[in-house]
Formats: C-alpha cells, structure tokens, sequence
C-alpha cells in the first residue's frame, strides 16, 4: 500500500551480503543444475515511517529493514510445468498456485529470457505465515535466485534486483539482507552498516493482519491531520552502525503500529508482556501481527519467549539474531 517510481536502486552496482553463490557455482548454459537451494530471511523494520495518502491512495515510506536469523528455504528442480510445493509451520496457509510470489518470480524471468517456467519450487517454510516478517517476499527472492541459478542465466544483480521490485515492496530486501533503508515504495535501497549483532524475540500472533486494512486504518486515525515525509531517524541509524542496543531500543519505531493495534486490541496485551518480561524495546513487525521484542542479550531472549508462550497472549515465539544475510544459494546438484 505504498508506492514510489521507477525501480533504480543504490545497491543495483553494488557487491553486498545478499544474493551469493557458493564455492565453485557454475554460471551460464553449459552450468545448469539439477537442483538449487536458496536460503533466504525473514525482517523486522526498525523503523517504518509512513507518509500520507497520495491522491491515488497509496503512501511513501521511509522502511528501515533488518534481516533476522529466521529462514525459508527455496528449492528449484526441473519439470514439465510451473508447480509450487510447501511444507512447515502453517504450511497450509501458503497458496500454492501462481499468486505466491515463487511462482510470479519463476514467471517473470523467465519472460525476460524467452523461456518457459517449467519448474518445481519447493518451499520449506520456517518464516511465520502473514505475520508481517516478509515471509511471501523473501519466497519470491529465493525462487528468483534459485530459478536463475537452475536455469544457468547469470543475470546481473541490477536485473535481479528490477524483478524483485517488480515482485513487490519488500522482496528486494529479501534478496539483499544485512541492513538497508527502503524508500519510495520500500524497494529502493541503501545498504546500511551495522556494528554488531541484535537479539530478538517475535511473538507469532494467531492469524493475519491484512496489509492494506492496516494502511486504510493508518490513514482513517490520521484523517484531517497533517502527516510529515518519512524520513530515517538519525539517531536509529547511528545506533545500528555503533552497534549499541540500548539506542537501538530508544529509537525503535513504527508509524503503522497504532493501526495495528487499533485493529486488532490484543496485541497490546503481547506488548506488554514482554517489555514486562524484560525486552528493552517492542513493537509491532512492519503491518503485524507478528510483535517484535529488542532484548540484551541470548539469555534474555530465552527468557522473554518462554514469559510470552507462557502468557498465552501469542501462539509461539522465536528467538533470533540480525543482521543475517539476504537470499543465498545454499546447494546445487
């Protein structure tokens, strides 16, 4: 629900964490594969500043994006048709026809090299479902990745990094990890440096949260006031350069977080519970429900998740560290 022009990107030249191959990777026809795996990550935006609706309903976003320890693994095999497999934790909530971002990523480049996307994309699913953590987008970059490999295009980064905006607003974040600030429509990046590494907790809520009744929400709870441009907070990203999580806390923000509470009351209780717990920061992921807790250290993440399984405000909770690295190719048969 948020837009931005044209797909150029910082990274397009750029030689960064995401989209690495393994040792003695082969490219070009002569190098295809019988089969290729990709890892790729979850995200938490650390900070999400959102601007207000534009004339055809959409907004600009200023998306500061953090990849986490949380992965989906995408497996690309040759076969007769385009076919999409799942399994995992609410496996059954993935669809498995040409709406999943996989398939439109296999479909798409293979368009631009006049071929047909005759592959089987297995999907192994460790990302919760619809819980605001880019688990679809990260899927749509691994199958990218994945088919290019399988398929010996060598296509540049620059051209991978065009399909992945085509593909939607996060999905070239999945393909780059680490860290970056996504503008426009959050698919125009800037690496960012980060100095050391972050514990999490993500509290996985029982159902979804739709994205675009997120935004319509934002956008009623801020009827008739005026709404600044987005911009990145200095301070969060000199927190994440230093590496200091006490900032890092103090600087955590998410402009669609009132919206999401709004609609769904609930995860106020989640919230509370770990910043009881000990978190030194929480907040909703991106447009939720999936709750994000910023924590000291390994120890304390333990101790957050069993305080919040233990609460039953949430479904589940995962512990997890960041930056991790955007999509990689792990095997190739």
């Amino acid at each position: 629900m948020s837009t931005g022009t044209g797909h150029e990107d910082a990274l397009a030249d750029t030689d960064t964490t995401g989209a690495r191959t393994g040792t003695g990777a082969r490219t070009g026809s002569a190098g295809r594969s019988r089969a290729v795996t990709v890892r790729v990550p979850a995200k938490v935006n650390v900070q999400l500043a959102v601007g207000g609706a534009r004339p055809d309903g959409f907004h600009d976003l200023a998306n500061v994006f953090l990849a986490v320890s949380l992965h989906d693994e995408v497996t690309a095999t040759p076969a007769a048709t385009l076919t999409v497999t799942c399994e995992g934790p609410d496996a059954d909530q993935v669809p498995l026809d040409r709406t999943n971002l996989a398939a439109r990523a296999a479909e798409l480049l293979a368009a631009r090299h006049g071929i047909a996307p005759d592959v089987h994309l297995h999907i192994a699913k460790d990302i919760p479902v619809a819980g605001g953590m880019a688990g679809g987008s990260a899927d749509g970059a691994g199958a990218l990745l994945a088919c290019d490999a399988l398929w010996g295009l060598n296509s540049s980064r620059a051209e991978l990094l065009e399909i992945c905006a085509e593909l939607g607003s996060d999905v070239p974040f999945s393909l780059v990890g680490g860290a970056a600030l996504g503008v426009g429509r959050g698919e125009r990046l800037t690496e960012l440096p980060v100095g050391g590494t972050f514990h999490w907790v993500f509290a996985v809520a029982d159902g979804g949260l739709s994205t675009p009744a997120v935004y319509g929400e934002f956008d009623r709870l801020g009827d008739g006031v005026t709404v600044p441009d987005p911009e990145a907070s200095p301070a969060l990203l000199d927190a994440l350069r230093t590496g200091d999580t006490g900032a890092l806390a103090g600087a955590l923000a998410n402009d669609l977080q009132a919206a999401a509470l709004s609609l769904r009351p609930s995860l106020a209780a989640t919230l509370a519970t770990g910043t009881d717990a000990g978190a030194l920061a929480a907040l909703v992921s991106g447009s939720g429900p999936t709750t994000a807790f910023l924590v000291k250290d390994a120890e304390a993440a333990e101790s957050v998740a069993a305080a919040l399984i233990a609460s039953g405000t949430c479904r589940t909770a995962r512990v997890a560290t960041s930056p991790a690295a955007g999509a990689t190719v792990l095997d190739r048969a």
